[in-house]
């Protein structure tokens, strides 16, 4: 298709889609155009997120925050506007007018990126309650919602999306059958062998696969309870997910008069049948092809980008059809098409290893590796460049044992997103990376799924003379450590994450870090700062813990393990109020509500009138205690009195990492003192103070820090040492490791030693802190957003809303606000 390609410079785009597509788009157009005016459209309520990782949201309730593929400071920073929830509705391709419901704008070229939509089969009864489809958010949320222990699931598909959900569920407790038209499981990535190696391992996980069955009716009369197939068989569940396919999204694409056939029919530059107008990823039809995976949006990116920046001429060919899976708990690797050619295989049942190599005159043409990937850079550079294969099984073997030294540069590591050997190469040698937190953050190699992570590592002690930096960076984008961003927020008198940000750029890249300088910017000024409720983990937005089913817990706090008649009565009566599906002892002592909707949280904790057990947070949670010397025959001295009287002390405090503690009355240790962050133990004669044990993960008895003879030395002491681990804590690093790197004899100088005035300022500082800690459960009835504990977080605005821009100058960069777009061009203003 040739295309008329215009020289005049651009002053602006509109990129129309806000998926990886659209933020490939914006990316690379950024970075060849510093100053052209760029405007995201995002029809869903969300900045761009990582749609490959959905699964997580299922299997791990996490919310779509997490999934951001950018932090509301990076589109600021780089001069991007981005609104969500807005359709565009309509594109006059001659005048280059972008039409939203209450907008028109004119842009200097258009790029639509507006990806695909879940396929729906043509089965009766698919619209029923009960059947949902798995391609956005909501239907993760919809899928939660009934995915209960023991809930009969059935999946209509067994391709990659279909299988994804399927682990999903399993991962849940649901019961599930995957049901696929095709003879084989994912048969466009898998030849037979490898797929009926695959079916072993779904069985093995228990999940009952049904192949060469065509759905042709949902059954039940109001609600979807089984299906029905061709062949008269029919199989009963409780709910069904769909996920048969994907279908390119080109509704806008046909009536602006594109010209479309499967996708929108672009040429080499991306650039569809009217000038100055582009289409990437998979509402994009390149040489008869549409591609559905990943792995070609950011070589199209980068062809489109250099046409609307009219920088240089870049070339889109064709891409090779590569996807690097783990599909049922089984690494995989698919490269092109193995049915084509001549094969060489290697088979090792035993271990579920299967490598399959396919070779057409000469140039390879396709692989399969399964449960051993290994090479499979190197294999894909292979195909990519067409290099000659003499020896096809010695190709395969040579594959499983190449090293980072032997991968041509432009052998991709990263396919979440894109990244060859050669552009991490240089991004170490131009900035001088010495540790793989910041190759990551920099590259963002692996920083999708990470499964590259080993071989960026590889890469960088190569390039390193095996000499990487362990220093651990609490912004590994800017290469800042605690100490450094700690400074900043002193030197400046900084309140705020987003003044930290200002000030030294922490957090504005990726976004990680936010959590982390959240606590910093609490810890050093006291608690006495301006909270950023975006800046906080889930668990820390709606004060309760997230679990894998997107429900809460609700852990109210029992001081000291000792609760009450009265305060077991309203437990009981909020759990069958609500319908709390399960009601739990935790092993520190206090009574776990579990399965609570968000919905639910404000009024269960005004009902039960306790303070929060901030068994969510990174803060001190629980003092467990024995009963001691109040009733146990062996008691030397009261654990309960000093446990409540600790834990009245710590609460609502946070910490680097959770912090544990204990009080046992005697020796014999019933509370499992020794092995908790903070353990204080009776014994002859006094007190014995334990640091950084752990009974977790991790098993590792706690270090003596001193033998006292009074219980309030014993309690001073050990708010001494809380209050240090505070302050030199690495974040999410928990005592047992800040004890041994900082090393014993250190904790005792700066705990201990009261002739140096440092115990007397850090029971100071912690005063201080402690004064200004109020309880989240208990003194604030009212949400700060009102949407927080509603279906629609608040940080996700509805369908429709006026457009928004992220950081503008008149409001706080991680806040979306609404502002009044500039008036609609009249027809023929010039733009461009």
């Amino acid at each position: 298709m040739s295309q008329t390609i215009r020289t005049r410079k651009r002053s602006s785009v509109a990129v129309i889609g806000g998926g990886i597509a659209g933020q490939a788009v914006i990316e690379a157009v950024r970075e060849q155009a510093p100053d052209l005016s760029i405007k995201l459209f995002c029809a869903e309520d969300h900045a761009p997120y990582d749609r490959v990782r959905l699964t997580e949201l299922i299997e791990h309730g996490r919310p779509v925050d997490d999934l951001r593929l950018r932090p509301d400071e990076w589109y600021a920073d780089h001069k991007i506007e981005v609104v969500t929830g807005t359709r565009v509705s309509r594109l006059d391709t001659r005048s280059l007018t972008v039409y939203t419901n209450d907008d028109a704008q004119r842009f200097g070229a258009v790029c639509l990126a507006t990806g695909s939509e879940a396929m729906v089969p043509p089965i009766e009864g698919a619209d029923k309650p009960g059947v949902f489809l798995y391609r956005y958010p909501g239907d993760c949320e919809q899928i939660l919602g009934n995915a209960r222990p023991g809930a009969r699931a059935a999946v209509i598909g067994g391709g990659l999306l279909g299988l994804e959900a399927a682990k999903a569920l399993v991962s849940l407790g649901c019961r599930v059958t995957v049901v696929h038209l095709m003879d084989r499981l994912m048969e466009r990535q898998l030849d037979a062998t490898a797929a009926a190696m695959l079916l072993n391992s779904m069985q093995d996980l228990s999940v009952e696969v049904l192949t060469e069955h065509a759905t042709v009716e949902v059954t039940g009369e109001h609600t979807a309870d089984g299906l029905r197939f061709a062949d008269g068989d029919s199989l009963a569940c409780d709910f069904i997910v769909v996920s048969v396919g994907v279908t390119p999204r080109i509704d806008l694409a046909k009536r602006a008069g594109l010209t479309c056939e499967r996708g929108v029919v672009v040429d080499d530059r991306m650039q569809a049948s009217a000038p100055d107008v582009f289409a990437v990823g998979e509402c994009a039809q390149h040489d008869g092809i549409v591609h559905g995976i990943v792995a070609p949006i950011y070589d199209q990116a980068q062809a489109a980008a250099a046409a609307i920046a009219r920088a240089k001429d870049v070339f889109y060919t064709g891409s090779i059809p590569s996807a690097k899976l783990k599909v049922m708990g089984v690494d995989l690797v698919a490269i092109g098409n193995v049915e084509n050619g001549e094969t060489v295989t290697f088979t090792d049942p035993a271990t579920g290893v299967y490598r399959k190599l396919a070779v057409s005159e000469g140039q390879m043409v396709g692989a399969v590796l399964m449960g051993d990937t290994r090479g499979h850079e190197l294999l894909l550079d292979i195909a990519k460049t067409g290099k000659l294969i003499e020896d096809p099984l010695a190709t395969l073997a040579r594959a499983s044992e190449a090293t980072a030294a032997e991968l041509p540069d432009g052998a991709q590591v990263c396919n979440c997103n894109g990244v060859c050997k050669g552009d991490i190469v240089s991004a170490i040698r131009e900035r001088g990376l010495t540790s793989i937190q910041e190759v990551v953050a920099v590259t963002r190699a692996g920083a999708g799924c990470g499964s590259c992570k080993p071989l960026v590592s590889e890469i960088l002690k190569l390039e390193t003379g095996d000499v990487v930096d362990e220093q651990a960076y609490l912004c590994p984008c800017k290469s800042l450590t605690r100490d450094d961003i700690a400074g900043v927020i002193r030197e400046h008198g900084a309140k705020s994450v987003s003044e930290v940000a200002t000030r030294c750029g922490a957090g504005r890249e990726c976004g990680a870090c936010k959590p982390g300088i959240a606590y910093l910017v609490s810890e050093i000024n006291d608690n006495k700062h301006r909270e950023e409720r975006g800046a906080r983990f889930i668990n820390d937005r709606v004060h309760a813990n997230i679990q894998k089913d997107g429900t809460f817990s609700v852990v109210p706090r029992i001081y000291g393990g000792v609760t009450s008649p009265a305060e077991l009565r309203r437990i009981a009566d909020v759990a069958e109020r609500y319908e709390v599906p399960m009601v739990k002892f935790t092993g520190g002592q206090r009574i776990d509500l579990l399965g609570v909707s968000k919905e639910q949280l404000p009024a269960i904790w005004e009902e039960l009138g306790m303070p929060s057990g901030h068994a969510y947070a990174k803060a001190v949670r629980t003092v467990k205690t024995c009963v001691g010397s109040r009733f146990c025959r062996f008691g030397i001295d009261d654990a309960i009195e000093m446990g409540i009287e600790l834990e009245h002390e710590w609460e609502g405090v946070y910490t680097p990492h959770k912090v544990k503690a204990a009080v046992s009355g005697c020796p014999r240790n019933c509370a499992e003192a020794s092995t908790k962050d903070i353990g204080l133990i009776a014994v002859e004669g006094g007190w014995q103070v334990r640091v950084g044990g752990a009974a977790g993960a991790s098993v590792r008895e706690g270090d003596v820090l001193v033998t006292v003879e009074t219980k309030g030395d014993a309690m001073r002491i050990a708010t001494t040492f809380l209050q240090y681990y505070r302050e030199h804590g690495e974040y999410l690093e928990r005592t047992y490791g800040f004890v041994e790197r900082v090393g014993l004899d250190v904790v005792r100088e700066n705990v201990l030693d009261e002739s140096t005035g440092e115990p007397q300022r850090l029971r100071e500082r912690f005063r201080l802190a402690r004064a200004a800690v109020t309880d989240p459960w208990l003194e604030r009835r009212e949400p700060v957003h009102p949407k927080q504990f509603s279906e629609i977080d608040s940080e996700a605005a509805p369908a429709g809303r006026p457009a928004v821009a992220f950081g503008s100058e008149s409001t706080p960069a991680q806040s979306p606000v609404a502002v009044n777009d500039s008036e609609p061009t009249p027809a023929g203003t010039p733009v461009a």
